[in-house]
C-alpha cells in the first residue's frame, strides 16, 4: 500500500504540462514518491495506492479520472522502458556484429602471424595480443546482453507493477 497525502489534485501533476488531464506528466517528486514507495515492496505483491485529498478535490479527484489517468501515466513509462530496452538489443546485436568480426580477424591475424614470423618471441607476443584484441572487442556485447538490461526490465516491470495498482481516493 502507498499512501500520498496531497492538498490539492494539482500537486501530483506537472504543472507546464499542458496535456489533457488523462494524459497529464506525474510531477517528478510525485512520481519519485510514489516509484520509491513501489520499489521497497515486495514485487510479487499487487499495489495499491491511496491518495488522501481534501473532500472537494477528492470529488474532483474521482469525477476526472485519477486513477486513469495513474494507470495511463504508468503505462505509458512502461513503454519508453520497453522502447529503452529494444534499442538496447538493437545496438547490442551491432556490438556484437563487430566484435565478431574483429575477433574473426584478429583469429586469423594471430594464425598469419605464427605462420609467417617464424618462432621468436616476437611471433608470440603479436599472435597474443591479436587474440587479446578479438576478445577486448568482443567486452561490450558481452556486457550489454549480459548486465546492461537488468535495470530497463526492472523499471519497465515495476512502472507495469503501478499500471495495475488500484487507486483509493479518500477524503480527508
Amino acid at each position: 500500500m502507498i499512501e500520498v497525502r496531497i492538498r490539492e489534485l494539482a500537486q501530483l501533476f506537472n504543472s507546464l504540462d499542458p496535456s489533457p488531464f488523462h494524459e497529464r506528466d506525474l510531477d517528478r517528486d510525485a512520481e519519485d514518491y510514489i516509484v520509491g514507495w513501489a520499489r521497497e515492496l515486495p514485487s510479487d505483491a499487487p499495489l495499491r495506492i491511496i491518495v488522501h485529498l481534501p473532500e472537494e478535490e477528492a470529488r474532483k479527484a474521482q469525477e476526472r479520472g485519477l486513477a486513469i489517468t495513474l494507470a495511463n501515466y504508468f503505462a505509458e513509462r512502461a513503454a519508453i522502458q520497453q522502447r529503452e530496452l529494444n534499442e538496447l538489443f538493437r545496438v547490442g546485436r551491432r556490438y556484437l556484429l563487430i566484435g565478431t568480426l574483429v575477433l574473426i580477424a584478429c583469429l586469423l591475424g594471430s594464425q598469419m602471424a605464427r605462420r609467417y614470423l617464424g618462432t621468436g618471441p616476437m611471433e608470440g607476443v603479436v599472435a597474443e595480443s591479436l587474440i587479446l584484441v578479438g576478445w577486448v572487442a568482443n567486452w561490450k556485447p558481452i556486457e550489454t546482453f549480459l548486465y546492461d538490461w537488468w535495470p530497463f526490465k526492472r523499471r519497465r516491470d515495476l512502472y507495469r507493477r503501478l499500471a495495475r495498482a488500484t487507486v483509493d481516493i479518500r477524503p480527508t
